[in-house]
C-alpha cells in the first residue's frame, strides 16, 4: 500500500452535521480535502477513505497531514518537523 502524502501542515475545522455520513480523505490526494474525491483510486490505489457518522452537530478538527494516529481526527502529528518541513504540492489551477 502506498504511503499517503501530507495534504496540509494544518488540520481542517469542519461543521459536522449528526447522522451524517462522511468520507475522510487518508491518501492526501483528494482535491476536496479534507474528505474524499476517489483520486485515492487512480494516485493511491491501496489506500482508501475512512467513513464515519457524525453522532451530534459538532466542530471536528480534521486532519491534514494524513499521520494521525487516531483517524479522521487531528492529534497534534501536523506539528512534528518531519511534516512541518513536507513540500506540499500546490494546489493545481480550477
Amino acid at each position: 500500500s502506498p504511503a499517503p502524502v501530507i495534504a496540509a501542515k494544518q488540520p481542517y475545522k469542519v461543521e459536522l452535521k449528526a447522522g451524517k455520513r462522511y468520507s475522510w480523505c487518508s491518501c492526501g490526494h483528494s482535491k476536496n480535502q479534507p474528505f474524499c474525491d476517489g483520486t485515492h483510486k487512480q494516485l493511491a490505489p491501496g489506500l482508501a477513505p475512512l467513513r464515519f457518522t457524525a453522532e451530534q452537530d459538532a466542530t471536528a478538527w480534521l486532519c491534514g497531514c494524513k499521520q494521525t494516529a487516531r483517524p479522521p481526527f487531528c492529534d497534534g502529528t501536523h506539528k512534528l518537523d518531519f511534516v512541518q518541513q513536507a513540500e506540499i504540492p500546490p494546489p493545481e489551477p480550477l
